[in-house]
């Protein structure tokens, strides 16, 4: 490092119970921890879902979420101001939607743009000036972070960007737990929010095959959302209420996943899938389907995970009976998913992220690829 740096990091919200909300928290509190001068600007709502360090300024341009398409001018100049006045040398977006903000606001101030992709780079999530958006920060965005190495490949095959583009992943938000759960009840966990994307319906759907043959297992899925009446009117349908339960977001992470004795992820499409690397660190068995991108980067089938196809309802319930009924297993799988969850700890992360702050340079000579000169947009 050649210094420590004014570093914001530009997010929608941190008062929303999601991934990338949180993912901003846990690395904008280890840069602070290590001395770095962080700031976060929300564009509304200055509330915090997470806990800042107590060096960390946190501001918002809108009490509540504006018409961006009405507010787009005063957005612009919010941010513009936001980074003269703190003296900002590094800007963080924690979007690549943000570009289309961020790059008319910084014009001539000389700061380090960085770009940090939390969705795959096949999924737009409904939004097509995503698309556009990303072709903005391939081009004048000085690094982009994506979580995985093929989403990696991706941003080089289909925009070789001039953008340094470096992967990432995600870090346990939280220290590796000094030991693994216990995994003494008979509880399937899964957690996330409660949409479409995660395949919730999917899970509850093969546990009534699991509940059938192991009536004294439970299924709890934690977190909120919009499928959350769909999923409770499927629940008492298919029978399993009392089986299936929706506690609603889990505000003790380890207690949570301390109380379990496996983990299901039944998600259609992940960015990354952090829910993964913490029931890990917990050594708890997973049960996950091969979905795009994390899971198939993070999980070795086999070895610490038990895979099966996205949408395939017989399969995920063969998989959770399988490691239901054979307690050796699930032991061997949970043991070597804890062993792998200890690279993702916050520590080597951080110092990762303080790379990337001295600029493309020193990210290249840490083995990143260079990127190519001319770009093909």
């Amino acid at each position: 490092m050649t210094g420590l740096r004014n570093i914001c990091f530009l997010t929608g919200t941190l008062n929303a119970m999601a991934g990338a909300e949180r993912m901003t928290a846990t690395v904008a509190n280890a840069l602070a921890e290590r001395g770095h001068r962080v700031s976060i600007l929300s564009l509304f709502d200055q509330a915090s879902c997470f806990p800042l360090h107590p060096n960390i300024h946190h501001d918002a341009l809108f009490t509540r979420r504006p018409s961006f398409k009405r507010k787009y001018l005063a957005t612009i100049a919010g941010i513009r101001r936001h980074c003269r006045v703190r003296n900002i040398d590094v800007l963080v977006q924690v979007d690549t939607m943000l570009a289309l903000f961020v790059l008319p606001a910084t014009i001539g101030l000389g700061l380090q743009q960085i770009a940090w992709e939390h969705c795959h780079f096949d999924e737009d999530l409904g939004r097509i000036a995503r698309r556009g958006a990303r072709r903005l920060a391939a081009r004048w965005c000085d690094q982009v972070v994506v979580l995985t190495e093929r989403d990696r490949r991706r941003w080089m095959e289909a925009l070789r960007p001039r953008s340094e583009v470096v992967c990432i992943p995600n870090p346990l938000p939280f220290p590796l737990p000094a030991r693994p759960a216990p995994r003494s009840g008979k509880r399937v966990l899964a957690m996330g929010r409660l949409v479409a994307a995660k395949g919730f319906d999917v899970l509850v759907q093969a546990w009534q095959q699991v509940s059938a043959q192991a009536p004294d297992w439970h299924l709890v899925i934690h977190g909120e959302g919009e499928e959350r009446e769909a999923l409770t009117a499927l629940i008492h349908q298919l029978g399993l209420d009392g089986r299936v339960t929706l506690p609603g977001i889990s505000h003790d992470a380890a207690l949570t996943y301390a109380q379990a004795s496996i983990f299901c992820l039944s998600s259609r499409y992940e960015g990354f899938g952090v829910v993964l690397i913490e029931a890990m660190a917990f050594g708890l068995p997973i049960v996950s389907t091969a979905c795009e991108t994390g899971p198939r980067e993070l999980l070795t089938p086999g070895r610490d995970a038990v895979v099966v196809p996205v949408d395939d309802t017989d399969a995920l319930a063969d998989a959770l009976l399988k490691v239901i009924r054979d307690p050796g297993q699930a032991t061997r799988i949970g043991a070597a998913a804890r062993e792998k969850a200890a690279a993702y700890a916050i520590e080597p992360i951080a110092r990762r992220w303080e790379v990337l702050l001295d600029g493309p340079r020193e990210a290249a000579q840490q083995g990143q690829r260079p990127p190519p000169t001319t770009p093909a947009l």
